[in-house]
């Protein structure tokens, strides 16, 4: 069967990563056989094992953006390359001339400008999937361009991009899916509760990414520090990790710890990497997101599948995921604790709407952001791209 080559960046599991895991079912389906290019070890590359995927070993370094804060309700940044981009080419120019894969579909921005100046050189059929929000330097737009097709997950994204450069023609946006029994309405459990040791009537108000600054849960907990008194019965959960090593990271994440003391002293609970969000999700009374920007929040569409009352911000693409007219969740200014904590205080109170907005966001998974739905349509793409 014609090979698909799925490059990969990281070896971690995050929302590139599992967007593209959603797929691989139908592409073996359509006919075709996926074969990733990633690191060798890591969570991901255990998860191919686990779905008898091939993995060609393919580690690339670093490739770090360079973290200039030039709007904090957005922090856009200018993506730089620190690994050998010529020997990490040839590499790539070995493996695509030995396996003459059918396309190679690059998942990660990075991996499209590495990618596109080799695959269009060898003539080969290739897609960029661009998940992020990060200026570009003119070389990297023309990098990107060399592609045969452009996936941007969100309308913001592509919008983004095509104004820094990117070529307009070559760009579709395709937005991510999830599995839609995965991540269902149940019953809570009280599972959480027993975990950690809560009364059974404490309301657990969460929020799941990598700790980080981009994903705001500094300010989840200063609006958090503003309701304690009013709400005495809320627990928050920090679900997530820290995955950059940089001094900034860890400081931002030490200010979390901190930030959880005084008020908030045994009312906040980090829970770390957690395999059992879809679960985790049903015993959740909302699940906050006070993104400085997110291109398209994968935990925004599994809440949503799982109908867990949403607050995020109206930033980057969650405004495609939760459209005015959808009344699907309640969203907010970023980097703004007060309307945040006003829009929890307003669901946590008002349960009848809290069920109103948990059942229009499962309507709007269903209808919008199906992984199988998803998935039919990158097939198309791919099969578009094969026949140029």
């Amino acid at each position: 069967m014609p090979e698909i080559l799925l490059l990969c960046e990281y070896p971690t599991l995050n929302g590139g990563e599992r967007s593209m895991l959603a797929a691989l079912d139908h592409i073996r389906a359509a006919g075709m056989t996926p074969v990733a290019m990633a690191p060798p070890d890591g969570p991901l590359a255990e998860e191919l094992a686990a779905r008898d995927v091939e993995l060609i070993p393919f580690r690339v370094g670093q490739a770090v953006p360079d973290m200039k804060v030039e709007n904090m309700h957005q922090r856009i940044v200018r993506h730089s390359l620190t690994y050998d981009k010529a020997s990490v080419r040839r590499r790539l120019e070995e493996i695509l001339l030995r396996r003459r894969p059918l396309l190679l579909h690059a998942n990660s921005l990075s991996m499209g400008r590495l990618s596109g100046p080799v695959a269009a050189r060898l003539c080969v059929p290739s897609i960029a999937h661009l998940r992020d929000i990060i200026r570009l330097s003119a070389r990297a737009a023309d990098d990107l361009n060399c592609h045969t097709r452009l996936l941007a997950v969100s309308e913001a994204v592509r919008r983004f991009h095509v104004s820094g450069g990117v070529d307009a023609e070559k760009f579709h946006v395709l937005h991510n899916g999830v599995d839609l029994d995965e991540y269902r309405p149940r019953p809570p459990t009280g599972y959480l509760h027993r975990e950690l040791g809560l009364p059974a009537d404490a309301l657990l108000v969460g929020t799941v990414g990598q700790i980080g600054l981009r994903k705001g849960q500094d300010v989840l907990l200063r609006a958090a520090a503003t309701t304690a008194n009013r709400a005495p019965q809320v627990h928050f959960l920090i679900v997530g990790e820290r995955n950059s090593e940089k001094e900034e990271s860890r400081r931002f994440e030490a200010d979390l710890h901190r930030a959880s003391e005084g008020a908030l002293a045994g009312r906040v609970h980090f829970l770390g990497r957690r395999g059992d969000v879809a679960a985790l999700l049903n015993e959740l009374t909302l699940l906050v997101h006070p993104a400085r920007q997110e291109p398209l929040g994968r935990v925004l569409l599994e809440a949503a599948a799982a109908a867990a009352p949403v607050v995020a911000t109206a930033v980057g693409g969650t405004p495609e995921i939760f459209p005015p007219h959808s009344h699907a969740a309640r969203l907010v200014k970023p980097d703004d604790p007060a309307a945040l904590a006003a829009a929890m205080l307003e669901l946590l109170g008002d349960e009848p709407l809290r069920r109103r907005i948990a059942l229009a966001a499962r309507l709007r998974a269903e209808t919008a952001f199906d992984a199988a739905t998803t998935a039919k349509n990158l097939l198309k793409h791919y099969h578009a791209v094969a026949a140029l």
